[in-house]
Order: structure tokens, then C-alpha cells, then sequence
């Protein structure tokens, strides 16, 4: 026989951010701004800049792509 219990399966739940996790992307994001302006800083005078998002858009997508793996079981 199977187990038809709702404990036996996982349900994926979509869940609101919670403080902490805005707390730490805060964070994550305070950090990459100042490098992210700095290479682009640095692009600049080489003279090899490279089209596509600023630092900002660069340091979100960073602190977007750090912080949920901060909270993976």
C-alpha cells in the first residue's frame, strides 16, 4: 500500500520574502555596488567598456543570484 499522507510529499509553497532574506540581499547588495562601480570604472578608462547594464543593474543581479543560495536547505 502507499502512502497517501500529505507528510510523505513536499509541496512547494510560494512564500513572500521575509526580512531576513531583505536583510541579507541588503548586504550582499551594499557590498557589490562598490566593486561592480569599480570595474566599471576601470572598464571606462581602458577604454573597453562594454554595452549592457550599469553597476547598479550588475550589483542587483549579483545580490539576486547570491541570496537564495544562502537559504537552500
Amino acid at each position: 500500500m502507499t502512502d497517501s499522507s500529505a507528510a510523505g510529499h513536499r509541496l512547494h509553497v510560494q512564500r513572500r520574502p521575509r526580512a531576513e532574506y531583505h536583510a541579507y540581499f541588503s548586504l550582499i547588495l551594499a557590498l557589490a555596488l562598490p566593486v561592480e562601480t569599480a570595474v566599471s570604472a576601470g572598464l571606462l578608462v581602458r577604454g573597453t567598456s562594454r554595452p549592457g547594464p550599469g553597476p547598479v543593474a550588475r550589483a542587483r543581479r549579483t545580490a539576486a543570484e547570491i541570496t537564495p543560495v544562502i537559504f537552500w536547505p
